[in-house]
């Protein structure tokens, strides 16, 4: 590549990086985990949420139970090997027809992961949620966000008088014996040790059913300062960093969005990059098949670098 071609910026350019190296990409290895964004209206407007989901945002619309079929359908038509559809938001119980696509999704044989918040969106459905579990067991597992073992944190993050609400939604799960999950943050500063620590206190003091040495039960997520520079991920950096691209996220999942004043979904590479259109991967599964350049700041930060991943 020419000097005087080079990008003038940082994750501009899909297949060279601003100081002309070869992008690092990830293949489709196989589509494990089907995401739906049910839309980004939330009871919450967190101070850090990824994808800006608020009480007044609505640049993802409520997806449509017929719409979730649609891709339940091309990936029985095409036999994908999917295991898993996840459900995030926004707040996936503010969509009118949640309970009915998860019925649908369950109904389907797949395993149903559904992140949520655990307050009165969710508490709304009890009756339903409790005949989903009767019927389906652990095929259904519903991950809530407690974003840290004290109050105090969470609300920062969350906002006053979101913990009462939040931890009881946990507990009431808990003691209906749901698969259960937490989705938590590490402060900066703090340990991967020193959080697994806090929050095992905090489920031994209320007698909640999460085991947090187990990271498929307490998911942490490394707080993320998105004004912080960050390095580009070059073809080189596999070697460098040890990391295989079939551990990325984008190698075994999508997630399907609705964006605002479009006709009808899309599927988006990433759960975290849902308005990029550098990351819309087409209107199909078969379309999204294609490798993703890893040409956004999540995908250094979140993924290679921070080791995360939205499915357990």
């Amino acid at each position: 590549m020419e000097a005087d071609a080079l990008p003038q910026e940082k994750f501009s350019d899909p297949l060279w990086t601003a100081k002309g190296e070869r992008r690092a990409s990830v293949p489709l290895a196989r589509l494990e985990t089907l995401w739906f964004n049910t839309g980004t209206l939330c009871n919450l407007a967190c101070v850090n949420c990824y994808i800006e989901s608020s009480p007044t945002n609505d640049a993802l619309v409520y997806i449509s139970r017929d719409h979730v079929l649609r891709y339940l359908s091309e990936i029985a038509d095409k036999a994908i090997a999917t295991r898993e559809i996840g459900f995030t938001g926004g707040e996936p119980f503010m969509n009118p027809e949640f309970v009915p696509m998860l019925t649908d999704t369950l109904e389907r044989g797949f395993e149903a992961l559904v992140l949520s918040n655990a307050m009165k969106p969710m508490r709304r459905h009890e009756a339903a949620l409790l005949e989903l579990k009767e019927r389906f067991g652990n095929k259904l597992t519903i991950r809530v966000s407690l974003d840290h073992y004290t109050e105090k944190a969470h609300e920062a993050e969350r906002g006053a008088r979101s913990w009462g609400p939040g931890t009881d939604g946990l507990k009431w799960l808990s003691d209906n014996n749901f698969s259960i999950a937490v989705a938590g943050r590490m402060l900066p500063g703090e340990t991967m040790e020193q959080a697994r620590a806090g929050y095992a206190g905090l489920f031994a003091a209320m007698n909640i059913r999460i085991d947090a040495s187990d990271p498929m039960q307490l998911v942490l997520f490394p707080e993320m300062d998105e004004h912080k520079d960050i390095a580009e991920i070059t073809t080189e950096c596999w070697g460098i960093l040890d990391k295989n691209p079939a551990d990325i996220m984008c190698a075994t999942s999508r997630m399907v969005v609705h964006r605002k004043g479009e006709e009808s979904p899309r599927v988006a590479a990433c759960t975290l990059i849902p308005y990029d259109d550098g990351f819309d991967m087409g209107a199909t599964l078969e379309e999204a098949s294609r490798d993703v350049a890893l040409n956004h700041p999540h995908c250094a930060r979140f993924c290679v670098l921070g080791g995360a991943s939205c499915s357990a």
